[in-house]
């Protein structure tokens, strides 16, 4: 009978790359590639900012932790994402449609010059290419063990191949019309999928399994331990959640390519607004639908520990219940739904580093404008050049390499405070130049390694004492503080920038011709 659920499988693998080439059309032009010409609906790009911040490590890890005592931890932290949706939509989001841009970082080249435009990019692709790999590897476990039990045995290293190649067919020859309407499906499917889980789980334990998951705190919302230790290093204490997760989301979403490409193909402004608020709501609804499976997969299980179940990790709870605990072809569609998940988030990791690569740091290094011929042509190359690297990171990645979401998580600390830094530094410094925002980025990335990587705090549970790192919630704002610390102090050794050099606060920065190419002849 595993037969049929391999079918399904194949079926949709066929299928999602046909839809996505289907929807794409034939590409005219980079701008085209890159933001679909600005003439996607604001509901597709919203889904697909779910689908590509929503990669295999959320879909297996939010219902383990959900089991093992976070309850409904990642709803609060999702409350925070929120509110930080709110304010990019109202501050950042004007600036990149009104400039018409196709790059986040086209701003920074407008405010400060090229040498921070290329910079901020540089530093993107290469965060990009780590977490990618880290949440490309991450894909590869639960679909090895899925393909272990229809008896298909394939190697860690031969299922990121395949779905990379499978991901770059429709992201190489569609671009970004292909990526959103192929993520609109996904996030559907992998949504759905959780919801019929939910529905099979409460027929088994009914309204009493509820009582019993209610009664063990699987359902708790907030962490209201204020002890200051806890709040520094728990990425579900509420401080953490609300305010840390609220200016982590202003840089995963107003300074990250990655997520800013999708709200510039959007047809106006106050699409691109409804485009990112809405995708904060689906992410609260997302996050309850797993946590919800999670717990009523502990009723399920009778509370059992992790052990007791003969699994090896957390992140194998879910995969295994879709394998054991539902009938055949629902299984085939939840594991297709695990598969959408990571095309969804690689595919999109895909289209937005080639788009920064050449509109961004192309731009930065060759004087010339290139063809409009040249450049899809340099869009596509750079494309499966990323896809290739990003499959090479992600072969070196082993089982050992510890819990995957927090590796993910914890990648982004290093350089989402110099990035989200280095915009507010432009908006709200208005002394500052480009010599103090490089030299800000440059330090806040240097410091904010230090902190990831040697900072540690003493926590006391239970009469012992442990030391933990800083909450990655907490990593984005020191990050900001130093950049603009940093970037503000050496803004007043030297005279305010005369009018109209670069574009000023209140000014309409990237006014005028197409910004993939006008960039090309700044200095």
């Amino acid at each position: 009978m595993r037969q049929l659920d391999l079918v399904v499988i194949v079926v949709y693998l066929i299928g999602i790359a046909w839809i996505g080439l289907r929807k794409a059309g034939k590409q005219k032009s980079a701008k085209d590639y890159f933001v679909g010409e600005g003439h996607m609906p604001w509901w597709t790009v919203s889904f697909s900012v779910v689908a590509t911040e929503t990669s295999v490590l959320t879909v297996i890890s939010v219902p383990g932790g959900a089991y093992s005592g976070q309850g409904f931890g990642n709803v609060e932290l999702a409350l925070g994402y929120v509110i930080g949706r709110v304010v990019v939509a109202t501050v950042l989001i004007p600036l990149y449609k009104r400039g018409g841009f196709v790059s986040a970082y086209q701003y920074l080249g407008d405010r400060f010059g090229l040498k921070l435009q290329g910079l901020a990019s540089v530093t993107f692709v290469f965060t990009r290419l780590l977490a990618e790999g880290v949440r490309l590897f991450a894909s590869a476990i639960p679909i090895k063990l899925l393909l272990d039990e229809f008896g298909v045995h394939a190697s860690y290293r031969v299922i990121i191949i395949v779905l990379t190649l499978i991901t770059v067919v429709y992201t190489y020859l569609g671009g970004i019309k292909a990526v959103i309407w192929t993520d609109a499906i996904q996030m559907g499917l992998y949504l759905g999928g959780a919801i019929l889980a939910v529905a099979v789980l409460s027929a088994h334990v009914g309204g009493a399994g509820y009582a019993r998951a209610w009664d063990a705190g699987r359902f708790t919302l907030f962490d209201t331990d204020f002890n200051l230790a806890h709040i520094l290093t728990s990425p579900f204490a509420l401080p953490t959640a609300i305010i840390g997760g609220a200016i982590f989301a202003m840089a995963s979403h107003g300074s990250d390519q990655l997520i800013v490409q999708r709200v510039l193909a959007t047809r106006t402004l106050r699409e691109g607004q409804k485009a990112m608020i809405a995708s904060g709501v689906f992410v609260v609804i997302q996050f309850a639908a797993f946590s919800l499976v999670g717990a009523l997969l502990w009723s399920y299980n009778q509370g059992k520990s992790f052990a007791e179940l003969g699994l090896s990790s957390s992140d194998n709870l879910y995969p295994e219940f879709i394998l054991n605990g539902l009938p055949v072809v629902v299984s085939g569609l939840l594991v297709a739904g695990i598969l959408g998940a990571a095309m969804g988030s690689l595919s999109s990791a895909l289209n937005s580093m080639s788009n920064s690569t050449v509109a961004d740091i192309i731009h930065t290094f060759f004087r010339s404008t290139p063809s409009e011929d040249a450049l899809l042509r340099l869009a596509r190359w750079t494309t499966l050049v990323w896809a290739t690297l990003m499959a090479v990171f992600a072969c070196a990645f082993s089982t050992s390499t510890g819990n995957v979401y927090l590796t993910g998580l914890t990648i982004a600390g290093y350089t989402y405070g110099a990035l989200l830094g280095a915009f507010l530094l432009g908006r709200l410094v208005t002394r500052a130049n480009e010599v103090d925002s490089v030299v800000a980025f440059l330090v806040t990335i240097g410091v904010m390694t230090y902190i990831v990587r040697v900072v540690k705090i003493d926590v006391t549970t239970g009469g012992t004492t442990v030391s933990q790192p800083i909450a990655a919630q907490w990593l984005v704002p020191i990050g900001v503080v130093i950049t603009l610390a940093v970037g503000g102090v050496l803004s007043l050794f030297h005279r305010a920038p005369a009018a109209g050099g670069g574009s000023a606060d209140g000014a309409e920065p990237g006014t005028g011709p197409d910004q993939l190419t006008a960039t090309a002849g700044r200095n």
